[in-house]
């Protein structure tokens, strides 16, 4: 166990990490990127093709959504004996495997409708309607992001807190709860 406790952390510090860049991230697209891109469907969209010739989102978050995703299996692995943490770890990868399959089924495709095919396959009215359906379903990932956020956060520290207890203090049993740990470290001194 003193193995796994050891390679657990970094990992849980990496996916914390992650998470944390995504949502920053995702919370800057949607306050300053979004609205430039959608302020005129279809002359907006071809605008902002034009400028992120070089970078653009779809190159930095897949990638990153993958390490999260990767990274969250890895803390849920290896913190799983611990009870106090496990779940909000487990919450916190549900939530970003829902934004990951959202953004395959529904975001890739109107991406590719609005910045791939364009004005050269759709009127500028299926453009229009593509780009509203984009931008109202885009809350969806930003609560995801966020609540995926909150829950590693949450399971990070309940882990920290269990890391830190001495083996003795560590409960051995689930039912164990932590105020009968507290009672029972004070009722001995």
């Amino acid at each position: 166990m003193e193995g796994r406790q050891q390679l657990a952390y970094p990992i849980i510090i990496i996916y914390l990490r992650t998470k944390m860049i995504l949502l920053g991230a995702i919370v800057l697209e949607t306050f300053m990127i979004y609205p430039n891109i959608f302020h005129d469907p279809p002359r907006s969209l071809e605008a902002a093709m034009a400028f992120m010739s070089a970078s653009a989102p779809n190159d930095v978050f897949p990638p990153l959504g993958f390490l999260s995703w990767v990274a969250g299996v890895g803390a849920l692995a290896l913190a799983w004996p611990v009870r106090q943490a496990r779940w909000w770890i487990a919450l916190s990868l549900l939530m970003i495997a829902a934004d990951g399959v959202a953004s395959i089924l529904f975001f890739w495709p109107r991406n590719q409708i609005m910045f791939v095919e364009g004005l050269a396959l759709h009127s500028a009215e299926v453009l229009r309607q593509t780009a509203w359906e984009f931008q109202t379903l885009h809350w969806l990932r930003v609560i995801f992001n966020a609540a995926s956020a909150v829950f590693i956060f949450v399971g990070f520290v309940r882990y920290d807190r269990w890391r830190l207890l001495t083996p003795l203090e560590r409960p051995r049993a689930p039912h164990i709860a932590a105020s009968t740990r507290a009672e029972s470290r004070y009722q001995t001194a």
